[in-house]
C-alpha cells in the first residue's frame, strides 16, 4: 500500500509515519500544496497512493482545500468510485463543521488527535486497506 501523510506538526507527522509504515510505503508532505503535488506526481508516475492522511489545519493550503483539489483532479481524470484514493482527515480541532465539510468534499473517514491507533486500524479495515 502507498500512503501519503500531509501533516505540518512534526510530532504528529513522526507518529503517523511510524504507525503507518508497518502497513505500507509512506511519503510525507508538510502542507496542502505539497500534498496535492505529490498526489499528482504519483498518478503521473503510474503509482498512485492508496491512502492519503490529510491534516485539516495546515499552512499554505489547508486539508479541506487539498481534499477538494484531489477530488477535482480525480474527476478530471475520470477516476470514480473505488478507484479513488481513500482519504482520512486528521485534526485536533473539536469542530463538527470541519468534519461535516470534509465528508461533503469526499473524505472516507475522520480521525481526531491524538490518534487512537486501534480505531484507526478499524477504519483501515473498513476501507479494505488492511486485513
Amino acid at each position: 500500500m502507498r500512503i501519503l501523510i500531509a501533516e505540518d506538526d512534526l510530532a504528529s507527522r513522526q507518529f503517523l509515519y511510524k504507525f503507518l509504515s508497518s502497513y505500507g510505503d509512506c511519503d510525507i508532505t508538510v502542507d496542502g500544496i505539497e500534498a496535492v503535488e505529490a498526489f499528482l506526481l504519483a498518478w503521473d508516475d503510474g503509482n498512485p497512493y492508496d491512502l492519503v492522511c490529510l491534516d485539516i489545519m495546515m499552512p499554505k493550503l489547508d486539508g479541506a482545500k487539498a481534499l477538494k483539489a484531489i477530488r477535482d483532479i480525480e474527476k478530471q481524470k475520470g477516476i470514480e468510485g473505488n478507484e479513488r484514493v481513500k482519504i482520512i482527515m486528521t485534526t485536533a480541532l473539536n469542530d463538527t463543521g470541519n468534519v461535516f465539510g470534509a465528508f461533503e468534499s469526499g473524505c472516507e473517514a475522520y480521525a481526531a488527535k491524538p490518534i487512537d491507533t486501534a480505531k484507526f486500524i478499524e477504519v483501515l479495515k473498513k476501507l479494505e486497506l488492511v486485513k
